[in-house]
């Protein structure tokens, strides 16, 4: 099957972060059979369109477009009201903005584990609680982004190594623990010493008093934006899955890579915004977290990957 210019041009636009206007670029009739020849809309007869995609998440039919297997869900999967701002901390970590001395010893205990884990002399500067949890825009969904604050310097002068190194280990740590905080899912962090915040609530867990206090505001969450900026993604990444069952693995792999600098770059974006944590590129990337679609992004790295380096043709015996 053909990697047609059109298809390319079609997943080009999409990467953007443009308003995919394909049907100026791209014959509908010629998209139909490119789409169809990845099991992507496809004739009612196609094995490969009905089975659908094991990556894809949209439960949203466009009838008649070829397009109800990819497109994110336009139907809300994920609550507004749970991006709501409240009048007070989370009570099971707070009293009167002060952290439990329970829930304190607890991380602190945690943080210290995870260090000695590691089977190197490292120096705790600080082990710091942020995100959601550290402010009034807490939910359900909310984890307790612990962070522990290492000097990289101190390890080796080669700081993006000591990044790398730490960003593997928490990985690691964080798929084969499932620790909870009275019901919140406790995910750590490795930062440097004098990466800036975005975060507008920072508390510091060692020496038990807030570096950035959060004040209740009177916010208006853009959801529909955030909406529709999750949803642009999570098509681009069902796209990615059909290219992945398709068999086109080098050109899935480059494009995991660049959705993932997207999200990167959108969150960022979203952050260093006035709005910091509520803006819509913030929530957007907590939708595709809750919606389980970044997860779905780093599996199919690691299939495609694997796939791509396996050798399983036969050789000829002569």
């Amino acid at each position: 099957m053909p990697y047609t210019d059109e298809w390319k041009d079609f997943l080009d636009v999409l990467h953007e972060g443009q308003n995919p206007n394909y049907r100026a670029r791209v014959k509908p009739a010629r998209l139909k059979s490119d789409m169809a020849a990845y099991g992507i809309g496809g004739s009612k007869g196609s094995k490969k369109a009905q089975e659908g995609s094991p990556y894809k998440k949209a439960k949203v039919s466009f009838k008649g477009k070829g397009f109800n297997d990819i497109s994110g869900p336009l139907e809300e999967e994920v609550e507004p009201e749970t991006f709501d701002v409240h009048d007070h901390l989370q009570p099971e970590i707070w009293r009167d903005k002060k952290m439990w001395p329970d829930v304190r010893e607890r991380l602190l205990e945690i943080a210290e584990d995870f260090i000695e884990g590691l089977d190197v002399d490292i120096d705790i500067e600080d082990i710091r609680l942020t995100g959601s949890l550290a402010n009034f825009n807490w939910s359900l969904y909310s984890d307790v982004d612990l962070h522990i604050v290492v000097d990289f310097n101190k390890i080796d002068e080669d700081t993006q190594l000591v990044k790398s190194f730490f960003d593997a280990s928490r990985a690691r740590w964080n798929s084969l623990h499932a620790i909870d905080i009275h019901g919140f899912e406790v995910e750590i962090y490795v930062e440097n010493t004098g990466d800036v915040h975005h975060s507008s609530g920072v508390y510091s867990i060692m020496d038990d008093k807030w570096l950035a206090e959060p004040f209740p505001q009177d916010i208006d969450v853009d959801f529909l934006t955030a909406r529709k900026k999750s949803d642009d993604i999570e098509t681009i990444i069902n796209l990615i899955g059909r290219m992945i069952e398709a068999g086109h693995l080098a050109s899935s792999l480059k494009s995991i890579e660049r959705v993932k600098q997207k999200i990167a770059r959108m969150r960022q974006a979203g952050l260093s915004s006035p709005q910091r944590e509520y803006s819509p590129e913030n929530i957007a990337f907590k939708i595709l977290r809750r919606n389980d679609a970044l997860a779905n992004l780093s599996q199919m790295r690691r299939d495609a990957y694997d796939r791509h380096m396996s050798l399983r043709e036969a050789k000829n015996e002569i």
